[in-house]
């Protein structure tokens, strides 16, 4: 069986219901994938559903689909979790968030952190920010996801450290050396990771955590990247008490 492409869109998906895709999507279909009329696709809007969906109308820039079923496989976590990653440089802060999606998070939250190397303001971010967007739901499209994640607004370490914990989620900041490892920790469903950047927080950072209520976490006896570190605690978060395994 050939592979049907999975793409995210934000329309209303109902059974029967003829949609005419946005103008990015219609180009990915018809001009990428060179898809045509009665080529297949499956759609997913976020809604917790995926469709079946036949091409009934292909142009470069106009693209029609019918949709002829719409199911709820179930491959979103039991867990809400939500990943602060101190913004890393190049690929790193990529990698990062799309393999934070492919591992169950529904937030990404950017932060600037006292040592990161990266300095991002005005345009630029705002183009940064629509890149990372795209970057997750790329991950979600691959990964089989049916929720939309979002990347929400870079923001300062400082500010969010300030802010009171939201939906009563476990708050937890990797720190190499930290006295918590997450075995030892009761099961919870609802989890905010804090992830530094290259060169980790900074020791006033870990100080306004630790007074914000946060707790600190090491995950072992080995230094690992910043992009690595956020997927490795994700898995052993899954592993623990979500879906993985």
């Amino acid at each position: 069986m050939s592979h049907v492409p999975r793409i995210l869109v934000d329309l209303p998906l109902t059974e029967g219901s003829v949609c005419t895709l946005p103008a990015d999507k219609a180009h990915h279909v018809a001009t990428v994938l060179r898809l045509g009329r009665g080529a297949s696709l499956r759609l997913f809007n976020g809604d917790g559903h995926e469709c079946r969906a036949v091409i009934t109308h292909a142009e470069r820039r106009q693209v029609e689909i019918r949709v002829d079923a719409v199911t709820t496989p179930p491959v979103e976590s039991p867990l809400e979790l939500t990943l602060v990653q101190g913004i890393a440089r190049g690929d790193r802060m990529d990698f990062a968030i799309a393999k934070a999606v492919e591992l169950g998070v529904h937030t990404v939250q950017p932060a600037f952190t006292a040592r990161g190397k990266v300095k991002l303001e005005g345009r630029r971010l705002e183009k940064k920010q629509a890149h990372w967007q795209r970057v997750a739901e790329s991950a979600a499209e691959q990964s089989g996801r049916l929720a939309w994640p979002r990347v929400q607004p870079a923001a300062n370490l400082a500010d969010l450290l300030a802010a009171p914990a939201t939906n009563a989620a476990v708050r937890l900041l990797l720190a190499p050396g930290a006295a918590t490892r997450l075995r030892k920790l009761a099961p919870t469903s609802r989890i905010t990771l804090f992830v530094g950047p290259e060169s980790g927080f900074s020791a006033a950072e870990l100080e306004r955590a630790e007074a914000a209520g946060i707790r600190t976490l090491d995950l072992g006896p080995r230094i690992l990247r910043t992009e690595t570190a956020g997927m490795a605690a994700l898995a052993a978060i899954q592993s623990h008490w979500g879906d993985l395994g």
